[in-house]
């Protein structure tokens, strides 16, 4: 386990020495300051797990230390160093955030109590900040009683208990991170962190040092050692979304941690064992990836030993229209509206809309349908679309509409043009992105974020 380093903050050179000698005991690393600004440097250029601050000191005293680190948003604990004439000063700067307090002259046994309680304080309410993430996120996709969505709860019920990595595949917008964070909840390692992270997202380099973390001086800005989420989701789950967008090299390394159990932190030798799930997810077909060398074959095999496809929202039946309800009313109730449903001619054509953007673009009709309706049940007037097309027309694109355009601006009709040109130039060249790419004169970079941008299946 990763020693914690604590920050000592006294003006007095033998307080910090007795300190120090105490924190070493108990195999802290310590580093130490003289007054609140030394503090706030140090802290910025070390990963500093705990401080222990004087109250009463030079340039900036144990109180403006405090306010400073929390106006800044930094959680990290504070115990005050207190005289037994200043009790009072100790327990008013607890109102502002200091985790304890400790008395002068020092005791061993006092120090290491108020030590531990605060860096498990620190751990609970680190884990607490994840849950409320969490809560935020919502759980409002993974709703329905399809047969389709009862096949994926008992492939949840029947891999969660387990070690077993995942590999989650759907189309965009299905809802691959809540199946993950299901999978997790249900799991022996729900007390600890779920950490989600797009593999899409973040440049390759960046990705590498978010992953595996760093030392200090490791490269050019790591002013100070950073946790990588390989540790941070240690005893937890860690969650890779787009793991074909992953760079091939830093796919070697992930496969060489899923076989060896441990990490290295940028610029360092030394080796730190984990215990963590991976779960993976794509939108994109794994076996097409393997053959365009985007996906490392032996990582594909360690990543798959258990497989769950999701399905698409169209083939969900009656599913479409339990979520519209939900969502409807989510946003109705949020918007201070009341609550009037949606007309049985609607529902008839959500259930008959081909769904591109999946979960997701329901989702945001219904936000959409809330802020129109203003309280009236949601006709089809409302919707964003016309065509009562069935779902088997979705290859099919129509030329825009007059009506669309008048209530269109100008960003809408764009970007919807843009969706039909890709549309009809990948059609023309049999869904080969490297000539679509260059008949459009984009990167296959661009292509491919476009093709997610507007969900182009």
């Amino acid at each position: 386990m990763k020693q914690k380093n604590i920050l000592i903050v006294d003006d007095e050179p033998k307080m910090r020495r007795i300190l120090e000698i105490m924190l070493q005991q108990m195999d802290f690393n310590v580093y130490q300051a003289a007054d609140g600004l030394q503090a706030l440097q140090e802290i910025k250029e070390q990963l500093i797990d705990l401080v222990i601050t004087d109250l009463q000191m030079p340039n900036m005293d144990g109180l403006g230390l405090l306010k400073q680190l929390r106006a800044a948003a930094n959680t990290v604990p504070v115990i005050m160093v207190t005289a037994h004439g200043t009790v009072e000063s100790a327990v008013a700067a607890m109102q502002y955030g200091a985790s304890d307090y400790i008395l002068r002259p020092f005791e061993l046994e006092a120090v290491e109590a108020a030590v531990q309680r605060a860096l498990k304080l620190a751990k609970v309410e680190q884990q607490n900040s994840y849950l409320r993430a969490e809560v935020d996120h919502g759980w409002g996709e993974f709703i329905g009683n399809s047969p389709a969505m009862q096949k994926i709860y008992t492939l949840i019920q029947q891999v969660a208990p387990t070690k077993t990595s995942v590999l989650i595949q759907g189309e965009t917008g299905t809802g691959k991170e809540l199946v993950a964070r299901a999978i997790h909840r249900a799991s022996p390692r729900k007390d600890n962190l779920f950490v989600a992270i797009n593999c899409a997202a973040i440049p390759a380099d960046i990705l590498e040092s978010e992953l595996f973390g760093y030392k200090k001086g490791a490269f050019t800005g790591a002013l100070k050692d950073k946790t990588g989420k390989f540790e941070l989701a240690n005893g937890g789950t860690l969650f890779l979304d787009e793991i074909t967008e992953m760079d091939f090299n830093l796919q070697a390394k992930l496969l060489r941690v899923l076989q060896e159990r441990c990490i290295e932190r940028l610029g360092s030798n030394s080796r730190i064992d984990i215990d963590i799930r991976i779960i993976a997810a794509s939108n994109r077909n794994p076996q097409e990836a393997i053959a365009e060398q985007k996906l490392r074959e032996d990582l594909f095999y360690r990543l798959n030993v258990f497989n769950i496809e999701l399905p698409n929202l169209s083939a969900r039946g009656s599913d479409i229209i339990v979520l519209a309800e939900f969502f409807l009313q989510k946003y109705t109730t949020e918007f201070g509206f009341p609550y009037a449903g949606i007309t049985m001619e609607t529902q008839q054509v959500l259930l008959h809309y081909p769904w591109p953007g999946n979960v997701r673009e329901l989702e945001n009709m219904m936000e959409r349908a809330a802020v129109l309706c203003a309280g009236k049940a949601v006709n089809s007037d409302y919707l964003p679309f016309k065509s009562k097309q069935p779902s088997n027309q979705v290859g099919k694109t129509a030329p825009l509409q007059s009506d669309e355009i008048v209530c269109s601006d100008l960003n809408e009709q764009i970007e919807r043009l843009e969706c039909r040109i890709i549309k009809e130039t990948l059609e023309q060249t049999n869904n080969n992105k490297a000539k679509a790419a260059q008949q459009l004169k984009i990167s296959e970079r661009s292509l491919w974020y476009k093709i997610k941008k507007y969900t182009i299946s």
